[in-house]
């Protein structure tokens, strides 16, 4: 006879519960990949005609074999033996260490994310805080890169905004991989980032044998035709000026390069300004040399005001968007025309004289940007009323001086972005974005006069174009 069996009611629910999760598992999990992948499917079919650069297969793969490459890689072997022998590791823990920095290194693109949810967000955020306007883009240069090229777009970099920005432009184009410092390494943030292709970088790691798994990935990348951007000055400009290049990425992607193999490099630049840089009183804390003491707490202190005054203009129906963020594109560089030029094979070279060489490269990709900034109204503004900051100019005076410099820029063959093509409408938006910001304010007698705190600012801002100007 049998005998009843009594169970406590935590054991049932519990039991009930992996009943349930293992039934989801074995029928919802499968149904879901597959209806993912019909989704990422029909967005690459979506896409196959419309991209003038056409995607990789080297990024569809999946992120596990693209590791495994990577751990197992020849050069990648040889570098984790000598670390292993000067650290006195054992085989298991340099393994480990391998597994771990190419896990960190390598993304996990998804196509759906990056078209359908990161292209969204990125047009979304970046035209609610900017007028976005594509100023120039040699259109010609780009249709007649090979589709076998690897491209690279070489960037100028003024805000954490460039990712989004040039995301956003640049979507038609091409899909985008990038390089990401340690900022973004936070949850939910870093998933989000790695799904839409980028990859991290520990900017100040001196370990050898991370920098050899960081190169090699790179190279991999670069070999199988993955576009990618790059910032070539390795970090933000901090006082508004562009940067003198960094070598190193760069020279990952063409240390191994063959002037003769099927696979050409074409560097494109890219260059972009804005009204108004979101970090620009942050990263002026860097070269104040009475804010080093207490530069944690100064950051903090400007971040939480910036974002509390922006919350009040919101609720007070007074807020505005940022201006304008204007982006050019200009002449692909092709590294075999730039090094059959030279008669060059840094495959030949030693590292010294292939670093020089490189730093030649990069130089030129810099004045390839330089030449492209956009020329933006606050811009404008900016470089008249720093020139003659110590006296009261009125409207007319600013107008007037204004126009003779965007005379002389177009003169010699500079973008200067004209809102509306409309001069006095450009002059008075770079004007009121300043007067906003109390950079300018207005004495009893209606003369624009500038605020004596807020000259760095005002030259972070006429800075971007002073090379411009100068020349």
């Amino acid at each position: 006879m049998t005998q009843p069996v009594s169970l406590p009611l935590w054991l049932v629910i519990f039991l009930v519960a992996f009943a349930a999760l293992a039934t989801l598992d074995y029928l919802i999990r499968p149904s879901f990949r597959w209806m993912l992948r019909r989704r990422v499917q029909r967005v690459l079919d979506e896409l196959e005609g419309r991209l003038q650069i056409r995607g990789q297969p080297f990024k569809l793969t999946k992120r596990q074999v693209l590791i495994d490459r990577l751990i197992f890689d020849r050069e990648v072997a040889a570098a984790a033996e000598q670390h292993a022998e000067e650290q006195q590791m054992r085989p298991e823990e340099i393994l480990d260490r391998v597994q771990r920095y190419a896990s960190e290194i390598v993304p996990a693109f998804n196509a759906y994310f990056y078209f359908r949810l990161g292209h969204g967000i990125a047009r979304r955020l970046a035209r609610s805080l900017y007028r976005v306007r594509l100023g120039i883009s040699d259109e010609a240069g780009l249709s007649a890169i090979d589709q076998s090229s690897t491209v690279v777009f070489v960037i100028n970099h003024r805000s954490n905004m460039d990712y989004v920005l040039v995301s956003y432009l640049v979507a038609e184009k091409a899909v985008l991989s990038y390089a990401v410092g340690e900022w973004a390494r936070i949850w939910p943030l870093e998933s989000l980032i790695r799904s839409m292709g980028a990859y991290f970088v520990r900017r100040r790691s001196r370990n050898d044998l991370y920098r050899k798994v960081l190169q090699r990935y790179v190279q991999m990348a670069t070999a199988e035709g993955v576009t990618q951007a790059v910032f070539p000055e390795g970090g933000l400009s901090r006082d508004g000026s562009l940067r003198e290049p960094k070598l190193g990425l760069l020279d990952y992607m063409l240390r191994e390069f063959d002037p003769e193999g099927e696979r050409d490099l074409a560097f494109v630049p890219v260059a972009l300004n804005y009204d108004r840089v979101l970090e620009d009183r942050t990263l002026l804390l860097d070269i104040d040399p009475e804010a080093d003491r207490k530069k944690g707490l100064a950051v903090a202190s400007t971040t939480l005001r910036f974002i509390t005054r922006q919350l009040q203009l919101m609720m007070l129906a007074k807020w505005h968007r940022f201006g304008y963020a204007c982006v050019n594109f200009g002449t692909p560089v092709f590294a075999k025309a730039y090094l059959a030029e030279r008669n060059l094979d840094l495959r030949t070279l030693d590292k010294e004289e292939r670093f020089a060489r490189v730093g030649e490269l990069a130089q030129h990709l810099m004045g390839e940007i330089s030449q492209i900034v956009p020329v933006t109204p606050v811009a404008l503004v900016a470089t008249v009323l720093l020139r003659d900051h110590e006296r009261r100019l009125s409207d007319l005076e600013l107008k007037a001086e204004v126009q003779l410099l965007v005379d002389r820029l177009e003169a010699s063959g500079h973008h200067v972005y004209v809102p509306r093509h409309d001069r006095e409408y450009a002059i008075d938006v770079g004007l009121r974005m300043l007067v906003l910001r109390r950079v300018v304010e207005r004495d009893d007698d209606g003369l624009l006069k500038v605020e004596p705190g807020e000259l760095p600012l005002l030259r972070y801002y006429a800075n971007s174009i002073a090379h411009l100007v100068a020349a």
